[in-house]
């Protein structure tokens, strides 16, 4: 294996600390933890619901985003969604399993699509989202 590491921005979304959202060491490709945020630092999925600012997070919205924004990085360095091999996913509430798992379905397929594991969080570094994936990746160079 190679030891070249590449590393990309990725999305315009500036990373929250000191790590770049996409790397590659030789044919293996880690993308960080990913959220729904956009470039604006706007948060897919967030939904005002009143006139008091009520919010209302919708998993299934977040997840597609995330996944999303997964393939784009992945792009930065050559690669997409379909090169996943292993996800973990990171969910603050496990109530909101059914509308990830429905997200996520449509992005891969059961019987060839990459392992996962999903755990329940406390919290994610923005009190608005509720998903959070990192993924890796296998794409020969």
């Amino acid at each position: 294996m190679s030891e070249k590491n590449q590393t990309s921005e990725g999305t315009k979304v500036t990373p929250r600390g000191a790590y770049p959202h996409v790397k590659r060491v030789g044919d293996f490709i880690f993308v960080s933890g990913t959220s729904s945020r956009r470039a604006d630092n706007s948060i897919a999925g967030v939904d005002i619901i009143d006139e008091m600012g009520t919010k209302r997070l919708d998993a299934e919205v977040q997840t597609r985003e995330v996944l999303k924004n997964i393939d784009t990085n992945l792009k930065k360095v050559g690669a997409s969604i379909k090169d996943v091999v292993d996800v973990t996913s990171f969910l603050v509430n496990m109530n909101d399993f059914a509308g990830y798992n429905k997200a996520y379905a449509e992005f891969f397929e059961k019987e060839t699509g990459p392992t996962r594991t999903t755990v329940a969080v406390h919290q994610l570094p923005h009190p608005d989202l509720v998903v959070e994936i990192k993924v890796m990746a296998y794409k020969k160079q």
